[in-house]
């Protein structure tokens, strides 16, 4: 019998514990750490966001792969921050692609921010995900979009 992959990745069929520990998983590339997705995490965290964020969950000596792995399938949800840096490198489109994964079984994760990016650029990634409503930092603060997404998340206005 064949198992699909999708169906191994659910928070139901974690061994080491049943109950999610995130609410959101930040996909991001590097290059945008500094200016945009540090501030993000800790404003997110600031109003009660529980974050699985590289910096404050990676410790040294961590597999990163299987840091990632877990760390997406404890989250409830999952931004991607989409930049131009994000649609030219591997490890957060193979991020993307385990939260595709996962909406596929039907559970709504992705929460996409733009970031200094077009929707073109967007259509030529992915259209799928040029589809999703998305917050963008050219027209949103940081902090209305920590706003935004904690009312997504959380269930209440903040």
């Amino acid at each position: 019998m064949v198992t699909s992959v999708n169906a191994l990745v659910t928070p139901q069929n974690i061994s080491h514990g049943n109950t999610v520990k995130y609410d959101l998983f930040i996909s991001h590339a590097s290059e945008d750490k500094e200016e945009f997705v540090r501030p993000l995490a800790e404003t997110l965290e600031s109003i009660g966001v529980k974050v699985w964020y590289d910096e404050f969950t990676l410790k040294v000596g961590d597999s990163l792969r299987k840091s990632i792995d877990q760390g997406l399938v404890n989250s409830k949800f999952g931004t991607v921050i989409l930049s131009s840096a994000f649609c030219s490198k591997n490890w957060p489109q193979y991020e993307l692609d385990s939260m595709v994964a996962r909406e596929m079984n039907g559970h709504k994760m992705i929460l996409p921010v733009w970031h200094k990016i077009t929707k073109n650029e967007v259509i030529s990634f992915s259209p799928a995900l040029a589809d999703k409503v998305a917050l963008n930092t050219s027209l949103q603060s940081i902090e209305e979009i920590a706003g935004q997404l904690a009312e997504v998340i959380l269930g209440t206005e903040v």
